[in-house]
């Protein structure tokens, strides 16, 4: 028994062990009314794995290979901020502060606040944007409504939709 949960705690989480074992010890004790002995399993050291981040040249591929305005903007936004995804699509028009250069992220990670810094380039980018589409409130308005009738929409873009349109892209510069 042990050497079968040895081969779990390769291949599986720490967690699922302990969920299996749990179970086995649950169904041996409770069930077959059989005394248990228990394995001395060692918990394997946590690994941190921190998420891929794009090089200059990659974004840069990524921005010329996009063709949809509102998705090329939001590329652009969120990399020269450093923002996750669900933070650059809520962004809004009163969360930019312009006189500080901060933008104020709301219900980030842990649901908390804060301030990231504005690049310069990134405040005129936004500017230009918003002049194009005019949204009374979202910097990301969803776009199902087309230009003309942004004003109108009470969302902002769709996650799946900014998804679809990374994979896209990536796929071509992968072929290229």
């Amino acid at each position: 028994m042990l050497d079968y949960f040895s081969q779990l705690v390769d291949s599986y989480s720490w967690s699922t062990v302990k969920l299996d074992l749990y179970g086995l010890k649950l169904f041996y004790t409770d069930v077959l009314k059989k005394t248990w002995e228990d394995i001395p399993l060692i918990k394997p050291k946590k690994v941190s794995r921190i998420p891929d981040i794009l090089s200059v040249e990659q974004i840069n591929q990524l921005y010329a290979a996009t063709n949809i305005v509102s998705y090329k903007i939001y590329f652009f936004t969120v990399y020269s901020m450093g923002l996750r995804l669900s933070e650059g699509i809520n962004l809004k028009v009163g969360d930019i502060d312009a006189g500080s250069m901060q933008v104020h992220i709301r219900d980030s990670k842990g649901n908390k606040d804060r301030l990231v810094p504005l690049p310069r380039n990134t405040l005129l980018t936004l500017r230009w944007f918003w002049k194009l589409h005019g949204h009374p409130d979202l910097i990301f308005p969803n776009r199902k409504r087309g230009l003309k009738n942004v004003h109108l929409v009470e969302t902002p873009l769709d996650r799946g939709g900014i998804q679809s349109a990374m994979k896209a892209v990536i796929t071509v510069l992968a072929a290229a």
